[in-house]
């Protein structure tokens, strides 16, 4: 399986940032598959932001709730994060991932990845 992010490496403060990720060599609507959304900001660790699942559900970090939506294309097998009200604290490496449980893979270990993308907020 391969993953790839896209989208703008730039956001300025209070917009949405919205990524896409395309999966190839398996399908988002294989059963038991849970494919996520983990950031990494310049410093710290790994933070798990959402999930969807194989069967549309979607589940999300509780501190990121408001500002988080997760959805998928199955026509595309492409899944989207979409986060709103944006600040510099939002500056980060984004991933998205697959796992085998709602909470995503808790290290670069297991699942599988896509590379990451860069995303800075700065006006």
């Amino acid at each position: 399986v391969q993953l790839q992010e896209s989208g703008p490496g730039l956001v300025k403060p209070s917009q949405t940032l919205s990524l896409t990720c395309t999966v190839s060599g398996d399908s988002i609507r294989t059963n038991y598959n849970y494919w996520s959304w983990i950031r990494q900001p310049p410093g710290k660790g790994l933070e798990w932001m959402g999930t969807i699942s194989a069967n549309g559900n979607t589940y999300y970090r509780p501190s990121l709730e408001s500002r988080t939506s997760i959805s998928r294309d199955t026509s595309k097998n492409q899944f989207t994060l979409q986060l709103s009200s944006v600040t510099p604290e939002d500056t980060a490496v984004y991933y998205c991932a697959r796992g085998a449980t709602m909470r995503g893979p808790t290290s670069k270990a297991e699942g599988a990845w896509g590379q990451g993308t860069q995303v800075t907020v700065s006006s």
